[in-house]
């Protein structure tokens, strides 16, 4: 049953890296994986919990008669829930922080980007796009930041080979942005969550080697483009019947929104609980500031008709199921044995993080960067200290402690892999979709080059860790 359990998983990720062939949603098939891995580990419970938890189970009875209805009680409280919260903590933080950028949005408080970015001058108007979408991602979710980019170079720009451009510099930006902080990507949020990484360290680890993988793609773009780019008038968006903030209004909002997630890492040092509870401290105050300053009503019935939340709604709860779906898949296979059977086999025939790493890479290219990551993140726990002397290379030790090598470069070489052919990552399906992008036209104007300056910025993270 084990090796039906990761067959399902394997199958699963095969789905995933088909998407486009099958037309079948990935968060569904993530979602299946993981729901129908623990229908098939919990019928044949009593196996698996004596196999691998055989002295909790013992302490759990208490002396009375097992049965299979004790040993069903015994999953779904003490080893099902504990994957649950792990995966709660990530969607939670998530639902906090999409919902923290709508009602940035619904008020206006991203209308200065329109105004920023606004000139003739295609490449001029392509760095400023990317430094800021790139500077947005790092505080929030990359595929949000995205979806709102996306939307407004989509109303700047009415030549379609040149959003096809600006677009895959908005891809790579987001990535890369939101790779260098442990609040601008699922995987690093993970990592985050689970100790294996400080939120200081990781980023000034990853800053350069992510600069690196952001600024060579979006300068080799920048030669595709001509010398001036064509506009049209954007009107501004409309906002339902709510009141119109002026400035400062829109200014307190964005400290509030803005300043709280820059917050969040110094309240879980505080207070060593959950982030998810402190992006959701930052929500309520934000919308309390909200119903300040916006005395009237917002009419629902008109507003649903705005194109930007619509968007973002559908794309933020996929990602949230699909992560759901991929840690469950994931704790299901863990719970059988085989990512634990898969370690000892990588470290007694690879012995090499650093080819982990490349491999990681490159199967993120097909596969969801997300996916990939929490794959390659399951095989191993953070080491303690204490624990040194089970390992005979210190080295090898080292990788795997709080802030060790291995966590770094596989959340680098995943998020970066996924920018290689635009299908490895959510932000990428975003712009295919939303221009119609072929995959092999995205590899030769861009892809290619990602890759170059994925293998610059790893070899710039091998120097620094």
């Amino acid at each position: 049953m084990g090796l039906i359990i990761a067959a399902i998983l394997l199958l699963g990720y095969i789905l995933i890296v088909t998407e486009r062939q099958t037309n079948i949603n990935k968060a569904a098939i993530a979602m299946f994986a993981g729901t129908v891995g623990w229908v098939l580990y919990i019928c044949y419970g009593t196996d698996f919990v004596m196999s691998q938890h055989q002295r909790e189970y013992t302490d759990f009875l208490g002396g009375a008669v097992p049965t299979s209805i004790a040993v069903k009680e015994y999953i779904a409280h003490n080893i099902f829930l504990k994957y649950v919260g792990k995966a709660a903590e990530i969607v939670l933080f998530l639902l906090a922080t999409m919902t923290i950028v709508e009602i940035l949005n619904n008020n206006g408080c991203f209308d200065f980007i329109r105004a920023w970015v606004r000139t003739r001058k295609s490449r001029k108007f392509l760095w400023l796009f990317s430094v800021i979408t790139f500077l947005l991602s790092a505080n929030l979710d990359n595929l949000t930041t995205t979806v709102m980019m996306l939307t407004i170079m989509h109303d700047m720009i009415p030549n379609r080979r040149q959003r096809m451009l600006y677009g895959s510099a908005v891809v790579i930006a987001a990535n890369c942005g939101g790779a260098f902080t442990v609040i601008g990507d699922p995987a690093g949020l993970v990592l985050w969550n689970m100790g294996a990484v400080t939120a200081t360290d990781y980023s000034l680890s990853l800053l350069l080697p992510c600069l690196i993988a952001w600024a060579l793609p979006t300068w080799w773009l920048g030669r595709y483009l001509p010398e001036r780019v064509e506009m049209e008038g954007v009107a501004m968006p409309y906002r339902g019947d709510d009141t119109n903030l002026n400035v400062w209004q829109r200014i307190l909002m964005l400290i509030v929104g803005i300043g709280g997630l820059w917050f969040i890492p110094t309240f879980h040092n505080i207070t060593k609980l959950s982030p998810f509870l402190g992006a959701l401290c930052v929500l309520s105050i934000l919308w309390i500031v909200n119903e300040v300053v916006n005395r009237k009503l917002m009419n629902v019935d008109q507003m649903i008709h705005r194109r930007v939340p619509r968007v973002l709604q559908y794309g933020v709860i996929q990602m949230m199921l699909f992560v759901m779906g991929v840690m469950l898949a994931l704790g299901v296979v863990n719970e059988t044995g085989a990512l634990s059977w898969m370690a000892r086999q990588i470290a007694e025939h690879v012995d090499s993080i650093w080819v982990e790493g490349i491999g990681t890479g490159f199967v993120s290219i097909v596969l969801d960067n997300f996916a990939t990551a929490m794959s390659m993140f399951s095989l191993h726990d953070v080491v303690e200290p204490v624990h040194q002397s089970s390992f005979s290379d210190s080295e090898y030790y080292h990788a795997f402690v709080c802030n060790g090598a291995y966590w770094k470069m596989i959340a680098f070489s995943a998020a970066i892999g996924g920018s290689v052919l635009a299908v490895g990552s959510m932000s990428g399906l975003a712009l295919m979709k939303m221009e119609k992008m072929h995959v092999g036209w995205y590899f030769r104007h861009v892809g290619w080059i990602a890759l170059a300056a994925w293998a610059l910025g790893l070899v710039a993270l091998w120097l620094l860790v």
